[in-house]
């Protein structure tokens, strides 16, 4: 085997919430209320959409309302908020890789990636392993670009035909850099995997959306990914459908502990997971240059920012208050002092007025 890189889960497709728009000249992202399965091929439209987006859609009758054909492909189609799907491996930590991860603006190399605990480092003396404080007290963390990077992988288990047959061992990714879509399904994978015994790679389970709102979100709602039993079904009826279909396997002739065993080998056959092809359309879709600098759009980033990074958004008595002090310091220039009527946020509001 080729050493130095990381060997991951054969990839066909992608599952997103959102897009990349021109905004101003820029490219920003966009969240949207709905999953988009696409290919891995993009055109000037940007990404192509897989076959299976169109399928799924279709079994909702419902359709989407107030959407914009010239901005959203799928305008006047079904939202897609459930996905049937299974995993990969037994093991919840193959099926979603979650770390802090910095990387290069200009090149998409990933610099730093680490766990909270330790970390592997772009060095002048190469890849160092170096304690990680997480994003919030990392004093390399200077432009704010570290947060939070997930990668999870299923296989959609949609009808098919005798034409297009389920490929088990090909999988579509879900990218995110969501606080809550990584604790989310961080949690998820960890009790169903531990509820059923195991058997995790045989659950018939569903990527569902959800929504919430926060008052750091300005209550606007926000959506994230998370992973729970068919909706068909009970716990109880799929973990027995799952443990019957593990022994189905079996005997088969397949081995799900030598197949967990090759991922885990794979992955850690190179030092970081994404390479830098893959790395700038990472930069570009969930490490935009706005949230980078600070100048954080919360239309369309606050889906993916944690509580910590949302929180040192300045609020609006902070701006009066920057204001004032504005005011104050280019009256003493002028030779005039404010006068002691009234506080400082109410001068700030008058010369605002």
């Amino acid at each position: 085997m080729i050493k130095g890189i990381a060997i991951t889960p054969p990839v066909v497709g992608r599952i997103s919430i959102g897009k990349v728009i021109e905004r101003n000249g820029k490219r920003l992202p966009q969240k949207d209320d709905g999953f988009t399965i696409t290919t891995q091929v993009q055109n000037q439209e940007g990404w192509v959409l897989h076959p299976l987006d169109e399928q799924l859609r279709n079994l909702n009758p419902k359709k989407a309302e107030n959407t914009n054909s010239t901005t959203n492909p799928n305008s006047g189609k079904s939202k897609l908020r459930s996905i049937p799907v299974k995993v990969l491996f037994n093991d919840p930590d193959l099926n979603l890789r979650a770390d802090y991860c910095l990387f290069d603006r200009k090149t998409g190399r990933a610099e730093c990636v680490g766990n909270g605990e330790a970390c592997r480092r772009q060095t002048a003396k190469g890849v160092e392993t170096l304690p990680c404080p997480s994003p919030d007290q990392c004093q390399y963390n200077q432009s704010n670009g570290c947060k939070p990077y997930g990668r999870l992988n299923v296989v959609i288990d949609a009808p098919t035909n005798e034409q297009t047959p389920l490929d088990e061992l090909s999988s579509f990714v879900f990218r995110t850099t969501g606080y809550n879509s990584i604790r989310t399904l961080a949690a998820r994978l960890s009790y169903l995997a531990a509820v059923s015994g195991g058997h995790l790679a045989t659950l018939p389970l569903e990527l569902r959306l959800r929504g919430k709102s926060t008052t750091q979100s300005h209550r606007a709602p926000i959506f994230y990914a998370d992973l729970v039993i068919r909706s068909s079904m009970s716990l109880t009826e799929a973990i027995t459908q799952a443990k019957q279909h593990a022994q189905a396997r079996l005997e088969a002739g397949v081995d799900q502990r030598a197949l967990d065993e090759a991922a885990r080998i794979g992955l850690a056959n190179g030092m970081f997971e994404d390479t830098t092809e893959e790395g700038l359309g990472v930069v570009e879709e969930f490490y935009p240059k706005e949230v980078v600098d600070g100048e954080v759009d919360p239309v369309s980033t606050a889906a993916e920012m944690s509580p910590a990074r949302l929180a040192k958004t300045p609020s609006l008595a902070a701006k009066l208050e920057n204001k004032a002090q504005g005011v104050e310091g280019s009256r003493r220039v002028n030779g005039r002092t404010p006068t002691n009527s009234g506080s400082q946020s109410q001068l700030a509001m008058q010369e605002a007025g």
